[in-house]
């Protein structure tokens, strides 16, 4: 049996290392120490907002090189606190090893200068964040009206899915300067806590540093989270994950909290005909599904789980569905282990699932799935498996369709990403997408590539809601005073 690892608290730039409160890993894995939470409730909130003004002792540029720094410092070869972090997520996460360190690897490239400008312009704007910016007027011209972001006492129940998580949250918070408390996951309560102490290390008496928390409860517990959701010391909820996480917090909301919610959400693909103008176009057709499928062993909302694909539904169109098939699944026993890899704990309900469509006569078609390789199966007609919703650990279900409008209904407000082939049919379809609910459409491939980080999330801009919007309004006195005479 493995030695619980130790999970400190990270509290304003103190480290909190009495760890005596044992927590389980989900799914039965790893378990881990932390100190207990209530020692901490107290200094969590920052019941006095002006104690942010040190934050705005700091230029963008100051910001700028803090995290280039702290980028620097997080090299995974060199940092023993993220060596920690990348050791116990190696039990805690649903991503193999060699994933996870290409994740752990790229880090650095995360707090690198050009990164973190373009994600402050785009995500919020960098005039906004540094001051005060005039707006025309429609109404009254020669008023002027002033605008400015500024930062709030945040709260980040974050994912664990992929690291990246805890290194968007702290990016965030820093361009944004803002008073964050995270609550790590129990599949990855180290990362967001190797980073914060790394910051402690580098500058203990750096705003930023003084102005990050990290730390861990057992969510649903409700007499420490009426103490943290408290509006009186927090004014913004970023949540994550699951509809349980999202349940347990919405149950605190009240005026002068907002909650900005990340939610759970699934992805599909469409495939037009196009696909099967010849084998050497549906080999690469295959090959791209594999990557919207398997990548991040499908851990991410942004995978592909049901693909529906327009090959048509006579005996002809099954067998192009099935040829799709066995070349995605072949694919998928291809790509690169830092990418994708069979599954190390392949959920025992979907397999039974898997097994029994082996014995439904003629409704589906399987590739895969004896093990922990993954799996592709096809559907004989045009409806998805009753289990779509449980698809996982690299399995993903083809429908062969007649007609592409039976793809388009399928969409809705659960849906995130869509991978889409060809680019003609995505430029076709995305109108009626975005009206049904979609919020990505990506090249068929790219679902789980994060090619531009400052971009709208979710349907929505987290960042520039986690923000506080101020308006400073100048009056013509005149105005005012003929006004209060009633001559206007």
């Amino acid at each position: 049996m493995q030695e619980s690892m130790r999970v400190p608290f990270v509290l304003r730039g103190e480290i909190i290392d009495d760890c005596t409160v044992e927590h389980g890993g989900r799914h039965g894995q790893a378990r881990f120490l932390t100190p207990d939470i209530e020692c901490a409730l107290g200094r969590l909130p920052l019941r006095e907002p002006s104690r942010m003004a040190d934050l705005y002792s700091l230029t963008m540029d100051d910001i700028v090189e803090y995290l280039a720094r702290l980028g620097k410092a997080l090299d995974v070869r060199t940092n023993r606190h993220m060596q920690e972090a990348f050791a116990l997520s190696c039990r805690t996460s649903g991503l193999s090893e060699p994933i996870l360190r290409h994740y752990y690897e790229l880090i650095p490239q995360s707090f690198e200068p050009a990164v973190v400008r373009e994600m402050a312009e785009r995500l919020v704007g960098i005039d906004y964040l540094e001051g005060w910016v005039e707006q025309a007027s429609a109404v009254h011209t020669g008023v002027p009206t002033r605008v400015r972001a500024f930062g709030a006492r945040c709260v980040h129940v974050i994912a664990g899915n992929v690291p990246m998580v805890s290194v968007g949250t702290v990016v965030r918070n820093a361009i944004t300067r803002s008073d964050a408390i995270i609550k790590t996951p129990s599949n990855d309560p180290l990362t967001a806590t190797a980073i914060a102490r790394t910051m402690v290390e580098m500058d203990r008496e750096h705003p930023l540093t003084r102005h990050m928390s990290v730390v861990y409860w057992k969510g649903g517990d409700e007499s420490v989270e009426r103490e943290i959701y408290d509006p009186r010391g927090v004014e913004k909820i970023v949540a994550w994950g699951g509809f349980a996480s999202i349940r347990h917090v919405t149950r605190y909301l009240q005026p002068g909290l907002d909650l900005i919610t990340l939610d759970p959400k699934h992805s599909s693909t469409i495939i037009g005909r196009e696909a099967f103008a010849d084998e050497a176009t549906l080999e690469s057709v295959a090959r791209r599904l594999a990557l919207d499928i398997g990548a991040m062993n499908q851990e991410g909302c942004v995978n592909a789980r049901v693909v529906y694909v327009q090959s048509g539904t006579d005996a002809a169109g099954l067998a192009r569905a099935n040829r799709l098939g066995e070349l995605a699944f072949a694919a998928l026993q291809q790509l690169p282990e830092f990418l994708s890899t069979p599954h190390k704990a392949f959920d025992a309900a979907l397999k039974e699932e898997i097994d029994g469509l082996r014995y439904a006569g003629d409704e589906y078609v399987v590739y895969g799935g004896r093990k922990n390789e993954g799996a592709i199966i096809v559907s004989q007609n045009d409806a998805p498996v009753d289990f779509a919703r449980q698809l996982a650990c690299r399995v993903g279900n083809i429908v062969p369709l007649d007609d592409i409008d039976t793809a388009v209904r399928s969409v809705n407000a659960y849906t995130q990403t869509i991978g889409i082939f060809p680019e003609t049919l995505k430029t076709q379809l995305r109108d009626r997408l975005s009206y049904q609910g979609a919020q990505r459409l990506v090249s068929l491939g790219a679902a789980a590539l994060f090619e531009d980080a400052a971009t709208p999330q979710d349907g929505i801009e987290p960042v520039r809601r986690m923000c506080k919007w101020i308006v400073e309004q100048t009056s013509d006195p005149v105005m005012l005073d003929n006004l209060a005479r009633g001559t206007m």
